[in-house]
């Protein structure tokens, strides 16, 4: 129904219509941020002439050509090498999420085993890099993203605070793995001189900086899906 307000203006009536109409309004943000769960998905918004099956794809080969190109972006430390890897891990899993962040891992993991050179040192490819040192490190790789990527689709990435948790524990994982698989080969005190140590500085500059860097791309992004 419609009242005839003094001007003549027609007003709607029911309370219900006005809050819902209110509710759309103060709550787009709310909606916005609930429909997309990872960055990915903000911008595949723009691609949805192309098949699920073929962004995924092209998603996951992307994050495994990312992988490789920072595994040579680093410091010749050793036995285990300081590069951008672990850093491009965490944003793979925010920006990706779980599923298609673990499997950019496991796809940048294939192509090193399959003899692609990948890797950070040599032989940069094959099945023998497995028994080298830096393999704890490849593996956690797989559960860092993972788990990021669940915090992100959680939202975790939005926020400052949040996302520098989520990006936290993905580290935790990865030098974890990678210490763990050092101990047995060099003892406990060599693993944390040479597998843990030296990372530790480096891993909280990179979290504070991805921390600050994600809920940037949420605000720019959700501007620019706005106009």
């Amino acid at each position: 129904m419609h009242d005839r307000m003094p001007d003549g203006r027609l007003a709607v009536a029911g309370a219900g219509t006005l809050r819902d109409c209110s509710f759309q309004r103060a709550g787009s943000e709310d909606v916005f941020m609930r429909e997309a769960t990872t960055l990915s998905d903000l911008v595949l918004r723009r691609a949805e002439s192309y098949s699920s099956v073929f962004r995924d794809v092209l998603l996951i080969a992307g994050g495994s050509v990312l992988l490789a190109i920072c595994a040579r972006v680093q410091a010749p430390t050793w036995p285990v090498p300081i590069t951008l890897q672990p850093f491009a891990v965490l944003l793979i899993g925010a920006a990706l999420g779980s599923r298609r962040g673990a499997l950019a891992v496991a796809a940048y993991l294939v192509e090193g085993l399959a003899g692609l050179p990948v890797f950070a040192a040599p032989p940069y490819a094959g099945a023998a890099y497995f028994a080298g040192p830096t393999a704890g490190y490849l593996l956690g790789f797989l559960g860092a993203a993972y788990i990021v990527g669940r915090l992100a689709e959680r939202g975790w990435d939005r926020r400052f605070g949040s996302a520098a948790l989520a990006m936290a524990a993905g580290q935790v994982v990865i030098l974890a793995a990678g210490f763990a698989y050092l101990m047995p080969l060099v003892g406990a005190r060599q693993a944390w001189i040479v597998g843990l140590a030296p990372f530790i500085v480096g891993d909280i500059l990179k979290i504070l900086l991805a921390a600050l860097a994600l809920p940037a791309a949420w605000r720019v992004l959700r501007k620019f899906e706005s106009h």
